[in-house]
């Protein structure tokens, strides 16, 4: 099979987890020939979700957690191109452009561009200082040197999803003083339950972090020393550092640009190929096919990229192969590990499994109607595990025995008669 492709190019837009873990799969089905990752990121590529975590917290270097040694792309004969910007897909003649000039063949391209953080039209964001996001080792590291520098440690976080409430939960273990600021109503509101979005409140709380919700920033004013963080209520918070955590933006400029299709990202098909039959697109970037809820969804996960590389990568080698995962995430805040599995939009049913003689252990389970949907697990592993069993079944689920604590909690004692 190899011998097919020993002339061909593949060429990579983006070296994460998706463009990485996409090159290594394309060796392992065959691929012979060359195999090109592109990335901006001058980094040798690393792992993404311990940047809000460990990275903040220990100090660590990235090289300790890297996706893949620099002697296996060597060994795989697969080239990273770092800290390199493509400006142009070139459809016509399948080529990219650079920003240097420079202009690459390619006989199959693979998107995998991901997403950027979301940066809101709030006044003063653009000109005033110790402003982050976190999106990369060089943003962690710029707030680890600033928190450093501050003598008083005062940190404003700018949205209260995951990846705000765990940077949160982690300059709080630095020794900062946090203030969460979150628009909506209620934190986690468009993906959670109204209970576990308390619980987290309450942890923060707990933990020294307040959380202001229905708080719009309208404004960052630097104050010579400090900043200020002004809200459309009038209301004002001292900030040495401001955290910017508003969800992200789809990196597609590039591939809408070139003419592929494009709907809430990269729209794909069950291969993770595009409306062009030499383009694929997997990871944060795709509009892609989940036949668990029967619809369209974009995913940004680690375990969705994988996925689709490996997809991708069979499909381009000639082997059929179709997406079909149940996607699932986690998220770690003090002494506390979120699992969560399923996706619980359309919701209309939300049912909470609460363990003996234990506030912090505890499930919500997401129901359609007699359709379990998601399970979000609150430091219980087994509910994660058995959720993910119970959904991929289509098991029907007796309701009231899921929330009686008496009822061993085990799959088979879980269904309907």
């Amino acid at each position: 099979m190899g011998q097919a492709f020993s002339n061909k190019r593949c060429v990579v837009l983006g070296a994460s987890h998706a463009g990485v873990n996409f090159a290594f799969s394309l060796r392992r089905e065959g691929w012979d020939g060359s195999i090109v990752l592109f990335d901006m990121d001058p980094e040798l590529p690393y792992h993404k979700p311990p940047l809000s975590k460990t990275y903040l917290t220990n100090g660590e270097d990235v090289g300790k957690n890297l996706l893949k040694l620099a002697e296996n792309y060597e060994k795989e004969k697969i080239t990273l191109c770092l800290g390199t910007q493509v400006t142009a897909i070139n459809r016509k003649d399948r080529t990219i452009t650079l920003s240097n000039g420079n202009v690459e063949p390619y006989d199959r391209l693979v998107i995998a561009t991901g997403a950027r953080p979301m940066i809101p039209p709030i006044r003063g964001i653009d000109s005033a200082p110790n402003i982050f996001v976190i999106r990369t080792a060089g943003d962690i590291s710029k707030i680890r040197h600033a928190l450093a520098q501050s003598e008083k440690k005062r940190v404003v976080m700018v949205g209260g999803g995951y990846i705000g409430l765990e940077a949160a939960a982690s300059l709080r273990k630095m020794g900062a003083d946090v203030t969460v600021l979150e628009r909506e109503e209620r934190i986690l509101a468009r993906v959670t339950a109204p209970e576990m979005s308390k619980f987290f409140k309450e942890l923060h709380t707990q933990n020294g972090v307040p959380i202001l919700t229905g708080k719009a920033v309208s404004a960052i004013e630097d104050q010579g020393e400090h900043n200020e963080v002004v809200c459309g209520d009038g209301s004002r918070y001292l900030a040495d550092l401001v955290l910017i955590g508003c969800g992200i933006r789809v990196n597609m400029e590039l591939a809408e640009a070139a003419g592929l299709d494009i709907e809430n990202g990269i729209r794909v098909d069950s291969a993770a190929r595009t409306n062009d039959e030499d383009i694929y697109a997997i990871g944060d970037c795709t509009f892609h096919y989940n036949p668990h809820y029967n619809r369209f969804i974009r995913l940004e996960c680690v375990q969705n990229a994988v996925d689709q590389a490996k997809v991708a990568a069979a499909n381009i080698c000639g082997k059929e192969s179709s997406y079909d995962s149940l996607p699932w995430f986690w998220s770690d805040q003090y002494d506390v590990k979120l699992q969560m599995v399923g996706l619980s939009l359309g919701y209309d049913e939300a049912l909470i499994r609460k363990e003996a003689n234990s506030d912090k252990n505890f499930s919500i389970w997401y129901f359609s109607g007699d359709t379990l949907l998601a399970v979000d697990a609150v430091n219980h592993a087994k509910a994660y595990v058995y959720g993910t069993k119970l959904i991929k079944s289509h098991a029907k689920i007796d309701k009231s025995k899921l929330t009686d604590p008496e009822v061993e909690f085990k799959p088979a004692n879980l269904l309907a008669e």
